[in-house]
């Protein structure tokens, strides 16, 4: 490579970025949430009876600097005492539970951790080799 060849390549590394870093966010999102999804649907995570919990699971994405954001998580009021458990607690109406908990979020964020670091790397390979 040629050092004149240097800053035009950065440049055109440079309008790629946002949008690969964007791109892995939000399939990294769209991972993880299948695979809680997965998790959410029998033991050792919760099962499935109506399908309303495994269906309120949402990727939200937002924009940041350069790059993409997202949010993964469900509004159900049972989702913590799901992946954390109820026990020997008492509810805000006098209800007493001994409830396991039944993780289905934390063993799929630590299955996916090491596919992350591998995501962006591939991200730079997309950045930097079209240069």
């Amino acid at each position: 490579m040629d050092l004149e060849d240097l800053g035009p390549r950065l440049e055109r590394a440079a309008d790629r970025v946002g949008p690969e870093v964007n791109r892995t966010v939000q399939q990294q999102a769209r991972l993880a949430k299948a695979m809680i999804r997965f998790n959410a649907s029998g033991r050792p995570g919760p099962n499935i009876i109506t399908g309303q919990y495994f269906d309120s699971w949402r990727t939200e994405p937002f924009p940041v600097p350069d790059g993409g954001g997202a949010t993964v998580g469900t509004d159900r009021p049972q989702g913590r005492r799901l992946e954390f458990g109820f026990w020997d607690m008492t509810d805000s109406i006098g209800r007493h539970f001994f409830q396991p908990p039944y993780p289905h979020v934390e063993p799929a964020v630590s299955e996916l951790s090491a596919e992350y670091a591998d995501a962006f790397k591939d991200a730079l390979d997309r950045i930097f080799g079209g240069a």
